[in-house]
């Protein structure tokens, strides 16, 4: 392609798990335009992305180009939720840190792409502000920002620091339930968070992508969009969900995975609740124990995913410390049919758009979140860390697709398992818990269809690449 033609992309995400899935899902959409991607990032976080997508092989779509640096070492500590005053996965802000090093190897790989390439287009999240700071010596350059949160949180965390916005009825209504910052984040990545937002402010961008849909977010976007806050640009797109929303096949599934969705296919519709806390949270021993007796009395049918945190580096060894449930547990609710206990990775979205899956008990990670949104699965929403209470605010109060497993004031109280069988039970088998899991498949429904062409995520897609490869 002459070099007056040629339109490249740039991703460069933040380096934990739930913002690498979310920018290695947006290059598979932006790949189909027929535009180069490159994605940039430490060598064993590319790898990570690489081996837990799921929904599509990334391997096989030639115009993603992975670009994989070396970052200065860190401890690879593990998770000691035990311990620990805070859910934050504190474990991990080392590897945070040292990726801030990707500044030099962004501004090599930039200055090479500059010399071949009419328009290069850089889509970073805002923890990586600090990082693409140098895109500006380069006239054929531009920058989006990538926002991982919600629309909902993002425009809350906003208000609260500017309130600039008169808040309608609905919103003051909302402000008063709005869950506290506090026991949120870690010290020391408030300290990054403060960092990136330094830089961020620096930046000339040109406008913001998010991870989700104007079917249940126009609301909040439009209100992002009339605030202008910090953004420098008053243009945004919501161009998610970006995880596909159709399974077609399971060839590329483990030999594990299979044996998963076969045991799947043998029970009823909406039969199964799926429980899985992301990659970011560990359990003690007390709350597990209780969990999985919860689990088994609520005499629901059940696939649990049972894992550790992650440590900064995933591919180095077993972790130190193994998820303790009561003896015998697993093999007993395995072979009376009750549930399966998955200890490591899980097809989450294979999981949550097979038709026997009628729940989800989730910590409302936002990538959790449009996933089962987008599958039309109800959640009980227990939400543990970062932006995951004021998401958990968004589907229980705003879409009403979801319960409370656990607010977010309730965090420090002792778990039970009859709370744990009770809300499992309204969710699976209520009158409440049906009228809700008609409401998220309609929703699921509504969203899948804007992915389709003539669909409003498809235009708001089509628009931004319109926009990047304008003449």
């Amino acid at each position: 392609m002459a070099q007056d033609q040629e339109v490249c992309v740039v991703m460069v995400p933040f380096l934990a798990q739930g913002h690498l899935n979310q920018l290695l899902h947006l290059s598979r959409l932006i790949s189909a335009y027929k535009l180069p991607v490159h994605f940039l990032g430490g060598t064993t976080h590319i790898r990570q992305a690489k081996h837990r997508v799921h929904g599509w092989d990334p391997l096989v779509v030639s115009n993603i180009h992975f670009h994989d640096f070396p970052i200065p070492t860190f401890a690879n500590s593990s998770p000691n939720p035990d311990h620990s005053t805070t859910r934050f996965p504190n474990q991990l802000v080392p590897s945070f840190k040292s990726a801030m090093h990707l500044r030099e190897p962004f501004l090599k790989l930039i200055s090479d792409l500059a010399t071949t390439t009419k328009r290069i287009v850089i889509i970073h999240d805002y923890l990586m502000s600090s990082v693409v700071q140098d895109y500006s010596n380069f006239p054929n350059s531009e920058v989006y920002l990538f926002q991982p949160c919600s629309a909902f949180t993002t425009f809350w965390f906003h208000w609260e620091e500017t309130k600039t916005l008169e808040l309608d009825d609905e919103n003051e209504s909302l402000r008063a339930k709005l869950p506290s910052t506090e026991g949120c984040y870690s010290d020391e990545f408030l300290e990054l968070m403060h960092s990136a937002n330094a830089s961020y402010k620096k930046l000339n961008n040109s406008g913001t992508l998010y991870d989700t849909s104007k079917v249940f977010e126009e609301k909040y976007l439009e209100l992002l969009k009339n605030e202008k806050l910090k953004t420098g640009a008053s243009k945004n797109w919501a161009v998610g969900p970006f995880n596909p929303v159709t399974i077609t096949d399971r060839k590329n599934a483990s030999t594990e995975s299979i044996k998963l969705l076969n045991w799947l296919d043998e029970q009823q519709p909406n039969s199964v609740i799926y429980v899985s806390f992301g990659t970011t949270v560990s359990l003690t021993v007390e709350e597990a124990k209780e969990i999985a007796t919860g689990l088994e009395e609520s005499g629901v049918k059940f696939i649990w995913v049972v894992r550790e945190a992650d440590k900064v580096d995933i591919f180095d060894g077993e972790s130190n410390r193994k998820v303790e449930l009561p003896e015998g547990y697993e093999e007993r609710v395995e072979k009376s049919g009750v549930g399966v206990v998955v200890r490591g990775w899980a097809p989450q979205l294979d999981i949550l758009g097979h038709p026997s899956t009628g729940g989800f008990m989730s910590h409302c990670g936002w990538n959790s979140c449009t996933e089962g949104i987008s599958m039309g699965v109800p959640i009980a929403a227990w939400p543990m860390h970062s932006d995951q209470p004021r998401n958990a605010l968004l589907i229980t109060n705003v879409l009403g697709t979801a319960i409370y497993a656990r607010e977010w004031e309730q965090r420090d109280k002792k778990v039970d398992a009859s709370m744990v069988s009770d809300v499992v039970r309204r969710l699976m088998v209520s009158e409440e818990g049906c009228a809700m899991r008609k409401k998220a498949e309609e929703l699921g429904v509504a969203v899948r269809r804007s992915v389709e062409e003539g669909g409003i995520m498809h235009k708001e897609l089509e628009d931004f690449v319109a926009q990047i490869t304008r003449g």
